[in-house]
């Protein structure tokens, strides 16, 4: 019985019969290799959320630059929801809303 391609350029195929995907012959490590860099990747996303820390791609000397542009953000956004509230106050008490 024949085999099934499954990833040409791995080298895997299907064992239609077994129902396994093995190596034809050529070994796992570019998939490996392939998995470990996303793994850091994945991990440095998920360290992001934390605002601890150093990126993967960052300059050393920038560990709280997470920190400093949320809380910046966070500012901006306070800044422009607390102005609109104020808006909306004012325009109603100036038109006898309240």
């Amino acid at each position: 019985m024949g085999y099934v391609l499954v990833l040409p350029e791995f080298g895997l195929v299907a064992d239609p019969i077994a129902g396994i995907v093995t190596t034809a012959g050529v070994s796992y490590q570019p998939v490996i290799d392939q998995v470990a860099e996303l793994e850091t990747i994945a991990e440095d996303l998920v360290g992001m959320l934390s605002g601890e820390g150093n990126f993967l791609n960052s300059f050393p000397g920038r560990e709280k630059t997470l920190m400093k542009a949320g809380m910046v953000t966070s500012l901006w956004y306070g800044l422009a929801v607390g102005l609109f509230v104020a808006f909306i106050l004012a325009f109603a008490l100036y038109f006898g809303g309240i």
